[in-house]
């Protein structure tokens, strides 16, 4: 028998294995799949909670559901309420009404001493830096009036969005673009 054809034939050989094992080597092992435990039923709930109150929004003040459903808040027509005028922070005196309830909410009503957030807010139009600051004088406006009814000054945060948030496309979206909104910290 000649061993130099059968050498380079095992030589080969043996090649061809340690080539196989490493690609089969490169791929990493595949994990049984684990059957996930049975879901266990939700517990039953004695009574649901209330649905949050729809926050009042498109006036010069928008309040959020929770302080509305806290300070049980009374509110008119929405759709009447005035809003901001263009280029102005006066507050309306129509929006006087609701930010009085906020106040003997947070003074003397159930959410005595806690903290708001006043957020202001201005319509697309304009420079960035602008409706920043536009805003910035709604929210002080805001928190000048509920300071006179008690608000104390450390209690409110104030804050501006200027256009950042700003949807409206025509006159009447625009109005509902410029508003405070107040929310619970």
């Amino acid at each position: 028998m000649n061993t130099r054809f059968v050498l380079p034939v095992v030589g080969l050989s043996l090649f061809s294995l340690v080539a196989l094992a490493a690609v089969g080597c490169a791929h990493e092992p595949v994990a049984p799949a684990v059957a996930a435990p049975a879901a266990r039923p939700p517990a039953p709930v004695a009574s649901a909670p209330p649905p949050p109150a729809a926050p009042y929004h498109g006036a010069a003040v928008a309040i959020s559901g929770d302080l509305l459903a806290a300070c049980n808040i009374v509110l008119g027509k929405v759709d009447a309420a005035p809003k901001f005028d263009f280029d102005d922070s006066a507050l309306p005196d129509q929006d006087r009404g609701v930010l009085d309830q906020v106040a003997k909410c947070v003074t003397t009503g159930p959410l005595r001493g806690r903290s708001l957030a006043l957020v202001g807010r201005a319509d697309p139009r304009g420079e960035v830096e602008y409706n920043f600051v536009l805003g910035e004088h709604r929210a002080d406006s805001v928190a000048n009036y509920l300071g006179q009814l008690g608000v104390a000054k450390d209690k409110l945060r104030e804050t501006s969005r200027g256009k950042l948030d700003a949807i409206g496309t025509d006159d009447e979206s625009w109005a509902r673009d410029r508003r405070v909104d107040i929310a619970l910290l």
